[in-house]
């Protein structure tokens, strides 16, 4: 019984410093920043690979950024963007098993790709900025490669900072590290 107690009050705070680490990174997202370079796409990244429910790891982002527009304000292109961090999710997901520095930095890089090539995609769809042309995309790309460079550093920066603070909670409050999740059986 005594093991039990301590998976589970393990498994609690393990979620509750996951959480904390992404809410933290919710409020950084209206604090003052260059363009692009928020923990955002860092914090979908880590949500998806540190929680276990599923549900969760695909909810906070959505409700940290939800939260962060209602104060900074909607745009044309949220619902994009909140898609595109979704994505970042699925890819955290990936990681869940294996986090190793090469994957997580594999991992970081597809997700600031991605966030690039969509967001992108639908300033020269759904804005009037560029022609819709052929050219015009090359054109939208182009003009938003500087945001790139912030967006994959801001991603950088932050993976780093989450995934190598919770690695180094783990190191120094052993309770933290990931045991099996207590059945419901056993609850």
């Amino acid at each position: 019984m005594k093991t039990e107690n301590s998976r589970n009050g393990s498994f609690w705070l393990r979620t509750v410093l996951i959480v904390t680490m992404i809410l933290l990174a919710a409020i950084l997202r209206v604090a003052p920043h260059p363009w692009n370079f928020t923990p955002v796409g860092a914090m979908a990244l880590f949500g998806g690979a540190m929680l276990r429910d599923r549900r969760l790891a695909f909810l906070l982002p959505l409700l940290a950024m939800f939260a962060g527009d209602a104060l900074l304000g909607f745009n044309k292109l949220s619902w994009l963007v909140y898609a595109s961090f979704l994505v970042n999710v699925a890819i955290g997901r990936l990681l869940k098993e294996n986090r190793t520095v090469a994957r997580i930095g594999g991992a970081t890089f597809l997700a600031s790709l991605q966030f690039f090539l969509v967001t992108n995609l639908g300033v020269w769809a759904f804005l009037n900025s560029f022609p819709r042309t052929p050219t015009g995309l090359l054109a939208c790309y182009a003009a938003g490669l500087p945001f790139f460079w912030n967006t994959l550093a801001g991603d950088a920066v932050y993976v780093a900072l989450f995934f190598g603070g919770f690695a180094l909670a783990e190191r120094l409050v052993p309770a933290i590290r990931q045991q099996s999740r207590p059945k419901l059986s056993e609850q």
